[in-house]
């Protein structure tokens, strides 16, 4: 634990966390008694290569899947994972699955509906199941609804490039610009996003994880992994 974590309040603290695949428990963890605070407004980035369970990590802070020991200690209201649309319900429309989630967070239903219409611009779809949205609807459904109820921190996997540039922009926009003041987890293999908006980065490589202060030497280890 740095000075800064210390002194810094925590919007999320990690304490001892493990996770083990349950289908084949001789197989080395994923990572294991992993520990760190996130600041907040603290900029996390989230860097392994495929496989090495920075999606698995992303979905054990958001309450996605469970983890095999430790804890996760909010401090603060977390998003969901962004661009993770398995919570939503497919046989209802996207408009029945705004309803749902302002029932869950206590928003009003037209407010919440016309933040999500107006930024995710899928118009008369909203009326259509889920089941029926490409993935990249799905995934501008799932940012709208992110965006449209404020959360104190944003995890977010693999930032998805839905729409035209246009909306690439928007998306980064509402989220890096008009938040800059929120916390936020980001896996990601794009090193210049990474390098550009984390202040930290996490590495989870062979089952170990090692934590960096300094964003440029993380980026610059990470691409030797790659490269190996």
């Amino acid at each position: 634990m740095t000075l800064n974590e210390v002194a810094v309040p925590a919007a999320l603290s990690v304490v001892g966390l493990s996770k083990r695949y349950i289908e084949a428990p001789s197989r080395k963890p994923l990572f294991h008694d992993l520990t760190f605070n996130l600041p907040c407004q603290g900029r996390l980035a989230v860097l392994g290569r495929n496989g090495q369970g920075k999606s698995t990590l992303i979905k054990i802070l958001g309450g996605v899947l469970g983890a095999s020991s430790g804890q996760v200690n909010w401090h603060v209201r977390p998003s969901w994972p962004i661009g993770f649309g398995g919570g939503f319900q497919g046989s209802l429309s996207g408009m029945d699955n705004i309803r749902f989630l302002s029932r869950l967070y206590d928003k009003d239903f037209q407010n919440l509906l016309a933040r999500v219409d107006d930024f995710a611009e899928l118009g008369l779809k909203l009326r259509q199941p889920v089941k029926h949205y490409s993935s990249g609807m799905r995934a501008r459904l799932a940012f709208g609804l992110s965006l449209a109820i404020e959360f104190d921190c944003y995890l977010i996997d693999e930032l998805v490039a839905v729409g035209d540039a246009r909306f690439q922009q928007k998306c980064q926009e509402e989220l890096f610009e008009r938040r800059g003041d929120r916390a936020f987890l980001m896996a990601s293999h794009d090193m210049s996003m990474i390098s550009r908006l984390c202040d930290r980065a996490l590495i989870i490589d062979g089952g170990r994880t090692k934590m960096f202060d300094d964003i440029e030497q993380a980026v610059d280890i990470y691409g030797w992994l790659r490269a190996r």
